[in-house]
């Protein structure tokens, strides 16, 4: 398949935060319930406009179509969207603190085809070419196997949403 990567732009908004709603009802299915789903897109799953705005978000395209976004952050902060009300938005020091990789989706149709891959790559480079020496995120359940197979190693696990 063929796509590109690109920098997000305030343009982009609207269809990422469509693509990010899609991506978490069908590819989080049998990991966590609707229930769960719902509050996650209604409280922390979203866009962060500064991550856009820092020109560390990407989206991948394909004749004009947004598939899938993913970004990186010098920010304290480690998840959530715009409407996540626990944000610290503190620049982190990269010769003391690891960059953040934020905000991976990628649209069903378009899964397990290396488009969340790509966009990881260009994180890795960008955060290393700003100084950064190390990375670290919080996944999603359905994440975990990507982001072993490239490389990242999980630490204790953290629940955020009720399990019920």
């Amino acid at each position: 398949m063929k796509f590109e990567i690109r920098t997000a732009t305030p343009a982009d908004r609207e269809t990422i935060q469509r693509l990010i709603a899609i991506s978490a009802c069908e590819l989080s299915r049998g990991y966590y319930s609707e229930e769960q789903i719902s509050a996650a897109l209604g409280s922390v799953y979203g866009v962060d406009s500064i991550l856009i705005e820092d020109g560390t978000y990407f989206v991948a395209e394909t004749d004009g179509t947004i598939i899938g976004c993913g970004g990186w952050s010098k920010r304290k902060t480690l998840f959530g969207g715009d409407q996540f009300s626990n944000r610290d938005a503190g620049l982190l020091d990269p010769r003391l603190e690891a960059a953040r990789i934020r905000a991976f989706f990628v649209h069903p149709s378009f899964a397990r085809q290396g488009i969340g891959r790509a966009i990881l790559d260009r994180c890795e480079k960008e955060a290393a070419n700003s100084g950064f020496a190390s990375l670290e995120l919080m996944s999603t359940l359905p994440g975990i196997e990507f982001y072993r197979v490239c490389g990242y190693e999980a630490t204790d696990p953290i629940f955020m949403m009720p399990l019920g």
